[in-house]
């Protein structure tokens, strides 16, 4: 007596792409503020990134900035914002030039 041993057949599901979907947001009550001084702190958990108005952008401040903003978001957030920014400063650049975020390289150049 023979038996037929078959091995089932395995095939794994297809792999979902990331999809850019269109998330509607509610904007109306957002509050605008420039910055030009950005603090990076945070614990195992979160990241709390401050925002605020250095009024002296050379050298040393001789007064302390006001923190005027403060975003506190988990890792996840934070590296898919990492991304978002990278795109959007290598589409810049693309089109504008290299960002030069060295202050003393760029006074040399208007010089």
């Amino acid at each position: 007596m023979s038996t037929d041993l078959q091995t089932p057949e395995v095939t794994e599901a297809p792999r979902q792409q990331p999809q850019n979907v269109q998330v509607q947001v509610r904007d109306e009550d957002a509050i605008a503020c420039y910055a030009n001084f950005c603090r990076v702190t945070g614990s195992p958990e979160e990241l709390i990134v401050d925002f605020g108005l250095n009024p002296q952008p050379v050298g040393i401040p001789k007064d302390p900035i006001h923190v005027k903003q403060r975003i506190i978001m988990n890792f996840f957030t934070a590296k898919r914002l990492l991304g978002a920014l990278q795109m959007s400063i290598q589409r810049h650049e693309a089109v504008f030039g290299v960002l030069e975020t060295d202050i003393q390289k760029r006074l040399r150049v208007q010089q």
